[in-house]
């Protein structure tokens, strides 16, 4: 920390500036100020005005500040911020208001005024919301591909090259900043650090009298910690940097937090505590902190999720308590909430999803298996939207795909529905379904698989020799992946989920149960007959390799789609794809094809 750097940014800032004030200011004794004062007029920084007290900043000391001049900032604004659902479902967290401004705005207001003006926002998640400030404050965005997957490590990696040989602001676009805490000088690198009484699991710091960081733990008790924006000078950087490349080509970092790499290398990294009042700088973990703060989110979000479920149960929106984000579905958004002390599932459609699923059917099948009690308990579903509110079942497990005992009760539900006589009027056509998918991959000049056409072919015949089967259909489930079977404490099952459910042939859903559990063919024969309560015979044993073929090649194409929109599944994609290619030669090889090949392969 270059102390006379600091003075002369005092004096810069303030010429009428007291030495009382200094130290009132950098947090130092009225001793340790004078004997730093003098510093400066020995070194012909600064100059005494003894008539009327002031100090005067000499071209000398101006020439000393340019070392220390602020070249930029980076705000971080790529993360998912699933603590504040169901807020960020709809708008990322640093661009909501407090007190009737956006956050990310008054940083960067702040910045501007302390005459910091290239400024750069990491985006990811829900990067279109970001780009009316490029127009309104002349900022940058810098795009994080990995933002779904990755934590904050990876965000200023890919910003790495933006604090190359530069002093840089580094700041997270959900904080609120009182007061402008920015300055046009910074003479070392700091984090920003506030007092936590009492426990906490913030990242805890001790630092030496000099204000030098000399350990990092997280979590602690009675600590400063870190909090809120910090700033790396070039010198800094060029070690850093170094550290953050390889942290990043290093597996198992991929959800570690940027500032790892300080506690990581406390040693090796010189940067101070930049310990700030009380009531400075808030870092809101979730809804029910940000209503504390400002009051107008207690009954009034201007969240369309809150709004339904306080329409729904006719509560105020200060009434739902302990929101939490559930595992994010591979189609929609989730999250658990609270009503005078029992929990609900609120259920949010995914960008894109109208193109993709038919809510009306959805509730069509709602509707038409009610009778049978086998769901969940729907309070609400809209039949446009897709929007859901159900029960959440207190202690209910999903099934285990790998547990036999299970899977037995999985099929006995199925069998029940298949049973049940139920009908609606739509069905899974999946010849439309695939044609669809693959219609919206090439419209966007996917590239596919080297042998996709042979595939394509395969699928082909399939299709058209499960067709003149003509079997008969029944109301069936198509997605009952075993995530979708809840196994509740009183020992009953529910089937959730009915996006998909149809009219088909009911061997689909031991097909699609399989493949979606990654089953191999000898799990996905014992499946069947678990179904079936018995062998299959040859054109059920067709069927169920037909359907898990048409299946894996179907959810293929819907991920590869899925990518475009920067979703992506790890190896769904090409697990998918290897069952239409396996479950294809296993028909074949097999000789399980119940009609003349026609000359297909």
């Amino acid at each position: 920390m270059d102390r006379y750097g600091l003075i002369c940014r005092s004096i810069y800032e303030n010429p009428d500036i007291t030495q009382r004030e200094m130290g009132s200011e950098l947090g130092l004794s009225l001793g340790s100020i004078n004997r730093l004062v003098n510093g400066c007029i020995t070194e012909g920084l600064i100059k005494n005005h003894a008539e009327h007290g002031k100090y005067e900043l000499t071209d000398a000391g101006l020439n000393f500040l340019e070392q220390f001049r602020v070249d930029g900032a980076v705000l971080i604004a790529a993360g998912l911020c699933s603590r504040f659902v169901p807020l960020s479902f709809e708008m990322p967290k640093g661009l909501l208001e407090v007190f009737g401004e956006r956050m990310i705005e008054r940083q960067i207001c702040q910045l501007r005024e302390a005459g910091i003006t290239d400024i750069t926002i990491v985006v990811g998640y829900l990067k279109e919301k970001f780009e009316y400030l490029i127009d309104k404050y002349q900022v940058k965005l810098l795009y994080n591909p990995e933002y779904a997957c990755k934590n904050s490590l990876t965000t200023v990696y890919y910003a790495r090259d933006l604090f190359r040989g530069r002093n840089m602001y580094l700041l997270a676009s959900d904080n609120w900043i009182r007061n402008n805490m920015f300055h046009k000088y910074e003479c070392a690198s700091w984090y920003s650090s506030a007092y936590m009484q009492g426990p906490t699991s913030e990242w805890c710091i001790s630092f030496n009298k000099k204000g030098r960081v000399t350990s990092v733990a997280i979590g602690g008790e009675d600590s400063w910690v870190m909090y809120g924006p910090a700033f790396l000078s070039r010198s800094f950087s060029e070690r850093f940097l170094s550290y953050i490349e390889a942290a990043y080509r290093r597996p198992g970092t991929e959800q570690f937090y940027w500032e790892q790499i300080l506690m990581d290398h406390i040693d090796d990294l010189e940067f101070f505590a930049n310990c700030q009042p009380e009531e400075q700088v808030y870092e809101f973990e979730n809804l029910e902190e940000l209503r504390e703060f400002d009051p107008r989110y207690q009954n009034r979000s201007d969240n369309k999720a809150l709004e339904l479920i306080s329409q729904v149960f006719k509560v105020e929106e200060s009434a739902i308590h302990n929101i939490q984000c559930l595992k994010a579905g591979m189609t929609n958004q989730s999250f658990l909430f609270e009503i005078q002390a029992k929990h609900y599932i609120c259920r949010i459609p995914g960008p894109g999803t109208e193109r993709l699923i038919n809510r009306s059917e959805e509730a069509d099948c709602y509707r038409a298996v009610a009778p049978l009690r086998l769901t969940e308990h729907i309070r609400y579903f809209d039949g446009k939207t897709g929007y859901k509110i159900a029960d959440y079942y207190e202690g209910a497990r999903n099934a285990d795909a790998k547990n036999p005992q299970d899977m037995a009760a999985c099929m006995a539900l199925l069998r029940r529905l298949h049973g049940s006589g139920l009908s609606v009027e739509h069905t899974f056509d999946l010849r439309e379904r695939i044609a669809f998918y693959e219609g919206l991959c090439q419209n966007q000049e996917i590239i596919l698989f080297e042998d996709y056409r042979e595939i394509r072919r395969r699928m082909d015949h399939l299709l058209s020799q499960t067709e003149r089967l003509g079997r008969a259909k029944c109301l069936s489930h198509i997605d009952p992946v075993a995530d979708n079977f809840l196994f509740l404490p009183d020992g009953s099952l529910r089937l959730i989920d009915w996006e998909y459910a149809a009219m088909h042939d009911p061997l689909i859903d031991v097909s699609m149960c399989s493949i979606y559990s990654y089953y191999n063919e000898e799990e996905t024969d014992r499946l069947a007959e678990l179904y079936l309560e018995r062998r299959p015979t040859d054109e059920e044993r067709f069927c169920i390799y037909a359907y898990a073929a048409l299946g894996g090649f179907l959810w293929c194409l819907w991920a590869v789609y899925k990518s475009l929109e920067g979703q992506e599944y790890g190896d769904y994609t090409i697990v998918m794809y290897h069952y239409a290619r396996q479950y294809y030669n296993k028909i074949k090889n097999a000789g399980l094809f119940p009609f003349p090949e026609d000359g297909c392969e």
